[in-house]
């Protein structure tokens, strides 16, 4: 709603779902949340309230006093990370002076040189992009009096110098980055900027070719079409312009008006290959047959989802063949690996109406995701080796995601993958993640999980492709993989874990169980072999007593990972298909076995 608002094209109508939205999610202490059940948050709080005060809410309503309340308890506006504060400067409700600065110099920077836009992860960068058009326009929409947020300043605070403060310690990167920071503050007072017209030219350039070019919009996610609107709106598009209207219909494509429960929402991005891939396992797992047409028609569009062409991925893995799936319908700057493993995964269990092209696009791609190995070993999402860590210091990385490093669980993912399409430990890749694993496992047995929460999903995938690739899974450091996960049965014999144990690990694998984590611990205590274990027996028991009459599972809590301790994200289908998949792999099992403890 704040980019409508700077905009000046509010829609009364969606202006009022998404007011209810918010009023429906506010917290009884007055604040709002970024997850369920999780403590009121600054950014999110100044936003709602923001939204609740563009739309006519007075300071003085009682829902407005709550939350003043809280927020000023949360340390108000200065407290808020450099996107919040963007968007506050888009209204002139923050001084541009005070954000820290997004040089779009930075784009002429050769691809070599030691730091340059492509050693910041996909999506940092299909923001920092337009950002740097953004902040060199620096354009406001002034806000009337009544619509201003003086109030969420701490008192006698609104006019002070909010600059970010240096460290004591002299030397450190965060300093380093600072002193930078001020000098680029300094340079924009000369008119004079020689490359400035240059970079501007390259970055609008950058920018509407991933626009239109085999993409569902900028990065294909919110934030950066969003952005990326600002930027053109900024260069002088004018909104008749097709690859302005483009974008804008991408964004409304994010639009959720839910009248079966009266809500109205906006999605993060789409997720239709990820989805098609799990649900094909799930209902192979279940007992369909994998040449039955529905998912003939399934392998079919998948195949046709392969990305063919060479995106910002080959400058740092310059691997000369393009293929890979992205997330999304269309994203073809953005294929990841991730995405490509769990594809593969579901390929390599359905069967398409052409089984040699099938085949071929099958290995194609599991040779392209496997050159994305990096030098630890393991596997990141979108890059290869985009791990410089002093990186997390410069000033507007507060979203805690500025980097693409190497995870547990979806290297873990791709020794699965490797195994299903005839891989061993024999194989050179197959050993540096094993050993990448082995390296990162954390003192307890757990994993940390990047991309779903948290622990559990790290630990279950962890010990899912270390089973499947025929690692033996009586070694002490698997068994004590197994036994963390047993650890945190829950007193109904389901699993859960909220996102707060992204910020306090010692809350990992706490939470009110939820169907898609009970599930993911299940089958990461199946690569035990044992399907008699009194906690599998539990969590089955879980499973049954809270199912629906129509076969589904509801799950209130999120469980997926987008930006630790920033963003999370709920899939619809997670609740469905995890617990379809975990029952008919221990269904499965126990026909191998006739009494508890024997081995399959």
């Amino acid at each position: 709603m704040t980019y409508l608002h700077w905009r000046g094209q509010v829609d009364l109508d969606v202006q009022a779902k998404v007011v209810k939205h918010i009023l429906d999610r506010q917290q009884p202490d007055g604040g709002w949340n970024t997850y369920t059940g999780g403590p009121s948050e600054i950014n999110a709080s100044v936003k709602s309230y923001l939204i609740l005060k563009l739309a006519g809410y007075s300071v003085d309503d009682p829902v407005m006093k709550k939350a003043h309340s809280v927020i000023l308890r949360l340390g108000g506006i200065p407290k808020m990370n450099t996107y919040g504060k963007l968007h506050l400067a888009l209204l002139g409700l923050f001084p541009w002076k005070y954000l820290p600065s997004i040089p779009v110099e930075a784009i002429l920077l050769p691809n070599w040189f030691y730091f340059n836009i492509y050693e910041m992860s996909s999506w940092t960068r299909a923001m920092f992009v337009p950002l740097s058009i953004i902040h060199h326009f620096r354009p406001i929409r002034l806000q009337p009096p009544e619509k201003q947020l003086h109030e969420l300043y701490p008192y006698g605070t609104e006019n002070q110098d909010f600059s970010l403060p240096f460290d004591d310690e002299l030397f450190t990167w965060r300093n380093f980055f600072l002193y930078w920071d001020r000098f680029f503050k300094f340079v924009e007072k000369f008119p004079y900027k020689p490359f400035r017209t240059k970079a501007l030219k390259k970055a609008e350039s950058w920018m509407i070719e991933r626009i239109t070019d085999g993409s569902d919009g900028l990065g294909a996610i919110f934030p950066s079409i969003v952005e990326s609107i600002i930027a053109m709106k900024c260069l002088g598009y004018s909104d008749d312009h097709p690859t302005l209207r483009k974008q804008e219909q991408e964004l409304e494509r994010f639009f959720v008006d839910d009248k079966e429960n009266d809500d109205f929402r906006v999605q993060p991005c789409l997720s239709p290959v990820w989805d098609t891939a799990i649900t094909s396992v799930a209902l192979v797992s279940s007992g369909i047959e994998k040449n039955d047409p529905r998912l003939q028609k399934a392998a079919d569009w998948l195949l046709d989802r392969e990305v063919k062409r060479k995106g910002d991925w080959c400058v740092k893995n310059p691997y000369p063949h393009a293929s890979g799936w992205a997330f999304e319908y269309n994203n073809d700057f953005y294929p990841d690996v991730d995405d490509t493993f769990k594809i593969l995964i579901g390929l390599t269990q359905i069967e398409a109406t052409d089984p040699a092209r099938q085949k071929k696009i099958m290995k194609r791609a599991l040779d392209w995701a496997r050159s994305f190995q990096c030098k630890d070993g393991g596997f990141a999402a979108f890059d290869k080796d985009v791990t410089k860590s002093w990186l997390e210091h410069v000033p507007f990385a507060d979203h805690n995601a500025i980097l693409d490093p190497s995870c547990s669980d979806i290297t873990a993912r791709g020794l699965e993958c490797m195994s299903k399409m005839g891989y061993d430990r024999s194989d050179k890749v197959v050993k540096r993640a094993i050993k990448y694993l082995k390296d990162t496992q954390e003192e307890d047995g757990s994993w940390w999980g990047r991309w779903g929460v948290n622990y559990i999903y790290g630990t279950w995938q962890a010990l899912r492709g270390l089973y499947c690739i025929g690692e033996d899974m009586n070694q002490d450091w698997i068994v004590r993989g197994r036994d963390w996960i047993e650890s945190c049965q829950n007193s109904d014999g389901g699993w859960g874990e909220t996102p707060a144990s992204y910020d306090n690990p010692q809350l990992k694998g706490q939470g009110p169980s939820t169907p898609s984590q009970t599930a993911w611990a299940m089958m990461g205590l199946l690569t035990g072999n044992d399907p008699h274990r009194a906690s599998l027996k539990r969590s089955t028991s879980y499973l049954s007593s809270t199912q629906n009459d129509d076969g589904s599972w509801d799950e209130e809590y999120i469980t997926g990972t987008g930006f630790p301790c920033v963003f999370y994200l709920k899939y619809e289908f997670y609740s469905k298909n995890w617990p379809m998949i975990a029952l008919s792999e221990l269904r499965d099992l126990m026909k191998t076995q006739t009494s508890p403890g024997a081995t399959a």
